[in-house]
């Protein structure tokens, strides 16, 4: 008699499809938006700790790239708690790539899969690689300023990516349709790109100013404190200005609360950074006010992005929020 009994390799108090089960699981929709969430934490986190990094002077801690120091990856004691530091930071890159290599993979293997969440989490690997390349040459320039000012400014743009693919994924793949008037978009528009421009000035200012990153980094840019202060004073100004009539101007046409609320945001963190900003330039620039103005300019950026995106609504059912 023909035994028909089913052979299997599974252990006894194994069932044949656990494993199977475990390695073939999709990411939920909750995972895919927590994933992406990390991406933003990540990325605007090593932002802050990159500023601690050169108000410590540790910027040379490792005066070397991609080495700590010559023939050792980490710090040795020579180096003192600078090494430590900016090593430190350095292992920050790694929780940075775990981040967006968890974004990558969950979006990859969502089903069905979304391809501009696929697209954002690529192009966050490859700046992941820029940044890398940048780093490596600030340290190799010995900190020149031009170079360390293109880093904060190339982190900025990553942290933007971060927020659209986190936005990205608690929506759906519809077309997006607008919420408001051309002319309230265009002027959100506006208003990001002015916050983009105070950022980016924002670096010519501390490139400027006496926190070299280093004690030995003494180079700095070729600008008058009080100008460039002055020039970075006003683009804010500027921002302010935008933003209460960007406000004054939703309440009027009965805007989106969502908007409005986000505007209001963006308000209250440009009033914080303007007390942080003229208390550390009459204080004579403390690193901890320092620092704590790198902070407020990163959630500045991201409320502004806030106000972009709350603008338009994709209408099919998307994964559910947060």
């Amino acid at each position: 008699m023909t035994d028909t009994t089913a052979k299997t390799d599974v252990p006894l108090n194994e069932t044949p499809t656990t494993r199977p089960a475990v390695l073939l699981r999709r990411p939920s929709a909750r995972m895919v938006q927590l994933a992406c969430l990390s991406t933003l934490i990540a990325n605007t986190l090593i932002v802050v700790t990159g500023g601690a990094v050169r108000l410590t002077n540790s910027g040379l801690g490792c005066p070397t790239w991609p080495e700590c120091t010559a023939g050792s990856l980490v710090p040795v004691p020579s180096l003192g708690y600078h090494g430590v530091i900016e090593f430190s930071n350095r292992l920050l890159t790694y929780a940075v790539t775990a981040a967006v290599a968890a974004a990558i993979i969950a979006t990859m293997r969502q089903r069905p899969r979304r391809p501009a969440l696929v697209t954002l989490s690529w192009a966050l690997f490859f700046g992941v690689v820029a940044q890398a390349i940048i780093g490596g040459i600030s340290v190799r320039t010995q900190l020149a300023p031009g170079w360390v000012a293109f880093h904060f400014c190339f982190s900025i743009g990553m942290i933007a990516v971060s927020w659209l693919l986190w936005v990205r994924s608690r929506e759906s793949d519809a077309p997006a349709q607008p919420l408001l008037r051309r002319e309230l978009i265009w002027l959100a528009r506006t208003l990001v790109g002015a916050a983009g421009a105070v950022v980016i000035v924002g670096t010519l200012v501390t490139g400027t100013g006496p926190h070299a990153g280093a004690l030995d980094a003494a180079r700095r840019l070729p600008f008058k404190p009080v100008e460039i202060t002055q020039a970075h004073a006003d683009l804010v100004f500027i921002v302010v200005g935008l933003t209460i009539a960007l406000w004054f101007a939703l309440k009027a046409t009965d805007a989106p609360a969502a908007t409005v609320r986000a505007t209001r945001d963006l308000f209250l963190v440009l009033v914080a950074q303007a007390v942080i900003g003229y208390t550390q330039y009459f204080t004579g620039l403390p690193a901890w006010l320092v620092l704590l103005h790198m902070t407020g300019a990163c959630l500045t950026w991201i409320a502004a992005w806030r106000i972009l995106t709350s603008m338009r609504v994709r209408p099919e059912p998307g994964p559910a929020d947060l």
